[in-house]
C-alpha cells in the first residue's frame, strides 16, 4: 500500500523534474498524459560579465633565412679556335765584287803564308748573323801552281775562300767575266775549293752537263725554301772550252727561262744573280731593265746584281701575277784596289732584305743598303772594309786616294751619293744590333 503511494506521488512530479532540468515546457503534448499547469519561473536579470579583449602585441618576426638557390651562369660552349698562324722570318744579305787586286794579295802576305781575315773584321758583324749571307767573287780562287796574279788575268789565294767561309758566306757566285782568266782549271779550282765545305753553295759553274741540268741550289732555314741562278754576260772574250759550253751560265733567255721553269716549283722564293751593265757607271743600262723585266716575267723573286764596280740604285719592279720583284742593279765593289782616279769605285755595299712568311704568303719586311767603303793607305797596305757609318773624316783624310790629291775623298761626299741614291731604303746602322 505504501509504494502505490509512492509510486503516484513519484509520477505527479516527474514532469515537474523533467521541465526544471530542461528549462521550458515543451509544446508537444504527449498522448494520454493530463495538462499540466504552466509553471513561471522568474530569474533575475544578470549583469554580464565583460571581459576586455586584449589584442596581444605580434612582434614581427623575421622569417628563417632560406639560403637561395643560385644558379650558376653558364657559358655558351666556346667553339675550339684554330691556332694563329705560323708566321717566320728570314734574312738575307749579298755582298758585291770581291775583287782581288795584285797590291791586296801582297798585303795578305803574313809569315810566310797567306790570311785575309783582318781586312773583313769590321764588316763581319753585318754577314754574320744573316740566316742566308751571298757574295759576288770577282775573281778565281786558285792553288799556287796556276799563279796568284792581279788585273787584268786575276787568279787569288785559296785562303781568299778561307776568309769568306769565316765571315758565314753561304752562297758564293763565280759566273763572272773573269772566271775563265786561269782557264778551266781555274773554273775546276773554285769547284774543288767549294767542294770541302758542304755548308757553301756556289752558283754559275759545272763540272758537267748533266750537272749543269739538274744541280740545283736551294737553302731550306726557317721554314723557307730559297732557290738561287746565276748567270753573267760574257768572260772577257776568253772562249768557253769546245763543246763545254755548260762550264759557266752565260745570260741567254731560253736557258735562263728553263732553268727558272724547273726551280720555280721548289723553292717559295727564288733568287737570281746577275753579272751585267756598264762599267763605272751610277745608272743602270737599258739592257739591264730589258733583262730586269724578263726576269719579273718569270716571276723571279729577287735579282742581286754586280759588275760596274759601282753602286746603282734599287728598283721594285711589278710582277704581271701581283707580286714585286726587287732589284738591285749593283752593290759597287765589296773590295778592292782600284788605283784609278775613279773613287767612286771605293763605295760599295750590303743589302739588307728581310722576309715575313704566314702560312704561304711571304712579303717583305725591310730592305735596304748599307753602304760600306774600302779603306788601304798611302803604301797600298792597310786594307780594310769599314761601314760607312763608322768611317770619319780623319780615316778619309789618310786614304790612299785622298793622299794622291783628291781632296774630295770625304765621309760627306760618299754619303751624299748613297742617300740620293737609295733615300728610305738607306741603313746607316747595323740591322742586326736593333
Amino acid at each position: 500500500m505504501r509504494m502505490k503511494i509512492m509510486l503516484k506521488y513519484f509520477l505527479i512530479f516527474l514532469p515537474v523534474l523533467f521541465f526544471s532540468c530542461t528549462g521550458s515546457p515543451s509544446s508537444e503534448k504527449t498522448p494520454g498524459s493530463a495538462p499540466v499547469p504552466e509553471t513561471k519561473i522568474t530569474t533575475e536579470p544578470q549583469t554580464p560579465t565583460v571581459t576586455p579583449t586584449v589584442t596581444p602585441t605580434v612582434t614581427p618576426t623575421t622569417p628563417p633565412q632560406v639560403p637561395s638557390q643560385v644558379t650558376p651562369t653558364v657559358p655558351p660552349p666556346v667553339p675550339p679556335q684554330a691556332p694563329p698562324p705560323q708566321v717566320d722570318y728570314l734574312t738575307i744579305v749579298a755582298a758585291g765584287d770581291n775583287l782581288i787586286h795584285e797590291p791586296i794579295i801582297r798585303a795578305g802576305y803574313v809569315n810566310g803564308g797567306y790570311s785575309f781575315d783582318s781586312i773583313y773584321d769590321r764588316i763581319r758583324g753585318y754577314i754574320l748573323p744573316a740566316d742566308i749571307a751571298f757574295i759576288n767573287q770577282e775573281t778565281v780562287l786558285v792553288t799556287k801552281n796556276l799563279g796568284y796574279s792581279g788585273y787584268p788575268l786575276f787568279g787569288s789565294p785559296l785562303e781568299i775562300g778561307t776568309a769568306l767561309v769565316g765571315m758565314g758566306f753561304d752562297i758564293v757566285n763565280h759566273a763572272t767575266n773573269h772566271i775563265m782568266d786561269k782557264g778551266e782549271a781555274g773554273v775546276l779550282s773554285c769547284m774543288d775549293f767549294w767542294d770541302k765545305h758542304e755548308d757553301i753553295h756556289y752558283l754559275g759553274i759545272h763540272r758537267t752537263e748533266e750537272e749543269r741540268a739538274k744541280r740545283q741550289v736551294i737553302i731550306s732555314k726557317n721554314n723557307f725554301k730559297v732557290g738561287f741562278l746565276s748567270y753573267t754576260y760574257g768572260t772577257n772574250g776568253i772562249p768557253l772550252p769546245r763543246g763545254k759550253s755548260w762550264l759557266v751560265s752565260l745570260i741567254d733567255q731560253g736557258k735562263m727561262a728553263a732553268d727558272i721553269k724547273a726551280l720555280r716549283p721548289h723553292c717559295d722564293y727564288l733568287v737570281v744573280s746577275m753579272h751585267w751593265g756598264e762599267e763605272y757607271k751610277f745608272d743602270y743600262s737599258k739592257e739591264q731593265e730589258r733583262l730586269a723585266a724578263f726576269l719579273a716575267d718569270q716571276q723571279v723573286d729577287l735579282v742581286i746584281g754586280h759588275h760596274p764596280h759601282v753602286i746603282e740604285p734599287l728598283v721594285i719592279m711589278k710582277r704581271k701575277d701581283g707580286g714585286s720583284m726587287p732589284v738591285f742593279y749593283s752593290l759597287g765593289n765589296f773590295l778592292s784596289a782600284h788605283v784609278t782616279p775613279i773613287k767612286d769605285t771605293l763605295l760599295g755595299g750590303i743589302m739588307y732584305l728581310k722576309l715575313k712568311k704566314t702560312e704561304e704568303t711571304i712579303s717583305i719586311e725591310e730592305i735596304g743598303l748599307v753602304p760600306i767603303i774600302t779603306h788601304f793607305d798611302v803604301s797600298l797596305s792597310g786594307f780594310s772594309v769599314y761601314p760607312l757609318h763608322e768611317y770619319t773624316e780623319e780615316m778619309a783624310a789618310r786614304h790612299w786616294n785622298r793622299r794622291r790629291g783628291d781632296s774630295s775623298v770625304t765621309v760627306s761626299y760618299f754619303t751624299k751619293i748613297a742617300k740620293d741614291m737609295f733615300g728610305a731604303n738607306l741603313i746607316m746602322e747595323n740591322p742586326f744590333e736593333r
